[in-house]
């Protein structure tokens, strides 16, 4: 299975209806800009997900009206594509600013890729909390210097056909492999959803957590949890790694259950599908931006990365994506439906069991990659 052909933007990961963009004329509001952001060059390149047309619709054009910056925007369909491209940039140069996760960042800055954001430049109080600060803000620093600032983040969990797919009572990850079931995944997401399946049955020798800290113990448990998926693999339908083939997985290819964004459920959940938080817990991602080492434009990266915290920025970047804002004050600038979609999943108790995608090493991705083709190829 390919790459998602990226200038197919039907679907978009995490991302409204083009309608629940409307009313964010707000956007456009003015945000307080540093002189010299705007005596320089007045631009910024930003390398982001592929698939969301409410960013350059939308977004960009009000940052742009706020600032007098111009966003050159490149997409990619996934981090492994950004990265890539991450690592081509540091020679020819071209990006300033990425948008990786948190558990990614630190294999980008242990290849050499990030610089640290100036604090100063930006507007830390903007964030909700937890988010910027806590864990996650420990998370996203090192040796005391920022690297990684939220710009949004969501959940990974069960997208349903009602009536069709075979569920447990309560629903659970192990109905990703039953045969009764066919299945749209991806690949390194399934075996995750396998480990911690076989986790909470009490079928593993040790903890799933402890091979996101041990090599050894990662090797050890990924074998198993590999062993297993394959033996379910017949029910797989399509791989997926970007938005718009996990949306093909179901109105293409069939598929009665999938582990998919949050965003695949939203898009779904008028023809005949539902978004599920597993008993396990849904995994859940935070997403955010970091500064190339070579970056050109770094006041008007400061900047961008400001736009994003304001309640208009934030609503904007969260509408794109049919995710969750991370500044104070922007839920209330976004469509309600949203708000009755995450709140028909993730009640209390879904939402005291979110599973937070652990730091994932340089040398654990590549490890991990090579389990996900074995899985594709077995």
């Amino acid at each position: 299975m390919g790459e998602p052909d990226v200038s197919d933007t039907s679907f978009s990961r995490r991302s409204f209806l083009k309608r629940s963009a409307a009313g964010m004329g707000a956007l456009a509001a003015p945000a307080i800009i540093s002189s010299k952001a705007l005596a320089s060059s007045g631009e910024i390149n930003f390398t982001g997900w592929a698939g969301y047309p409410a960013l350059a619709e939308t977004v960009f054009p009000a940052f742009t009206a706020a600032t007098g910056i111009k966003v050159n925007f490149t997409e990619l369909p996934d981090q492994d594509a950004m990265f890539a491209q991450a690592k081509v940039a540091l020679e020819a140069g071209g990006i300033d600013v990425i948008e990786p996760t948190i558990d990614r960042w630190g294999g980008w800055n242990s290849n050499g890729l990030l610089q640290p954001f100036d604090e100063a430049k930006l507007a830390m109080d903007n964030y909700l909390p937890g988010l910027a600060d806590g864990s996650a803000g420990e998370r996203s620093r090192m040796d005391g210097a920022l690297y990684y600032v939220p710009s949004n983040w969501g959940t990974e969990a069960l997208v349903v056909a009602d009536g069709s797919a075979v569920l447990s009572d309560p629903p659970s990850l192990g109905d990703l492999f039953k045969p009764e079931n066919m299945a749209t995944v991806r690949p390194h997401s399934a075996l995750a959803a396998m480990g911690r399946w076989l986790d909470a049955t009490g079928k593993l020798p040790r903890p799933w957590m402890d091979g996101y800290t041990d090599m050894g113990a990662m090797v050890e448990l990924w074998d198993i949890a590999l062993a297993e998926a394959v033996k379910a693999k017949a029910n797989v339908v399509q791989w997926w790694s970007g938005e718009n083939e996990a949306n093909a997985g179901f109105t293409a290819n069939g598929a009665t259950i999938g582990l998919c964004w949050d965003s695949t459920g939203y898009n779904l959940r008028n023809d005949g599908y539902k978004y599920i938080a597993p008993a396990e817990g849904a995994f859940a991602w935070h997403q955010g931006f970091v500064l190339m080492k070579n970056a050109v434009n770094v006041e008007q990266a400061h900047e961008f990365v400001k736009f994003v915290s304001t309640p208009e920025g934030a609503a904007g970047w969260a509408t794109a994506f049919s995710s969750n804002p991370v500044g104070k004050g922007a839920a209330e600038l976004m469509n309600p439906d949203v708000s009755t979609y995450y709140n028909g999943t993730f009640n209390a108790d879904a939402l005291a069991k979110l599973w937070w995608w652990p730091e994932q090493t340089a040398e654990f991705i590549a490890k991990r990659g090579e389990y996900a083709d074995k899985y594709k190829a077995a």
